[in-house]
């Protein structure tokens, strides 16, 4: 009996949700839908200071205007709230960072991430005591590549040497780091498939290295897709904190479901396009290499 596939779409709140957000949901959602597979609603709140509740309510609307179900997590504001913030899991999260410090691949730092990429950062040598005031936690990164299995681009080596050297598992507020807090989650959630834009590849590799360091989380057996970036007419990236046209504004200017559905199935490459999420679930081409 073949396992069950288990995703998840895990938005952060912090900025209005933008159409390349959109991309990312349908295109799991398609996936999970088609597969028979359990969708997860993972919303990213860990950053306090960044997470405001008008972008959780954003959250939900963006993704009742697009039709878009899933089988676990908040189906409310408040029950995000009151049960699934990620703020209630600081001790799980304590947990693992102690852990890995067992590893003897922590280390406490007081430089920037500036600091680090140039290679003047001597925190290491200097074996600063984990508990020092105003540091961040840092995980030593390896020097060989870490090989992350694409299922569209087969296996890609990131040396995070290179691309994320000795990145930040706890900062310097006590708040645990973006990168050990998703794997957290995904492994105690079980999730087997991650569907991301292929900016964060690094951040694959990241994961990957850290489930390393820990004891049988089963993370090497995730299967990883890492889809292409949506890009505004200046072709950058779009981001919510360059201020991006948001879904929210499209919505108030009037934009309908059905045309933007044909413009996201056009940038899927789809032959024939649909103009709502039913139809890209019955299309004979959408997701065929699935």
């Amino acid at each position: 009996m073949s396992m069950l596939l288990r995703s998840r779409i895990a938005p952060t709140p912090s900025g209005y949700l933008h159409i390349g957000n959109a991309f990312n949901f349908v295109f799991t959602w398609l996936w999970v839908r088609k597969k028979g597979g359990k969708l997860r609603l993972r919303i990213d709140d860990r950053d306090t200071v960044r997470s405001k509740p008008e972008f959780i309510e954003d959250i939900f609307r963006t993704l009742d205007w697009l039709g878009l179900d899933w089988d676990e997590g908040p189906q409310t504001p408040d029950e995000q709230e009151s049960t699934y913030s990620q703020a209630r899991r600081g001790e799980r999260y304590d947990e693992v960072v102690e852990a890995l410090i067992k590893s003897g691949k922590v280390f406490a730092c007081q430089c920037s991430r500036k600091v680090i990429q140039a290679h003047s950062c001597d925190c290491l040598a200097r074996n600063l005591p984990l508990n020092y005031p105003d540091t961040a936690l840092r995980v030593v990164t390896p020097l060989e590549p870490v090989v992350v299995q694409d299922l569209q681009a087969g296996q890609v080596a990131v040396t995070l040497n290179t691309e994320m050297k000795d990145f930040v598992i706890r900062r310097r507020d006590g708040i645990t780091a973006y990168q050990l807090f998703s794997l957290i989650d995904d492994i105690d959630f079980g999730i087997n498939l991650i569907i991301r834009g292929e900016d964060l590849l690094s951040s694959t590799a990241a994961q990957l290295y850290l489930a390393s360091l820990m004891s049988d989380t089963g993370f090497e057996k995730t299967q990883f897709y890492h889809h292409m970036l949506v890009y505004d007419e200046q072709h950058n990236k779009l981001s919510k904190s360059a201020g991006s046209l948001s879904l929210k504004t499209m919505r108030e200017q009037g934009v309908s479901k059905e045309k933007f559905y044909l413009q996201l199935s056009g940038m899927m490459g789809l032959k024939h396009p649909g103009n709502s999420l039913h139809e890209l679930l019955t299309l004979p081409d959408a997701l065929n290499f699935i």
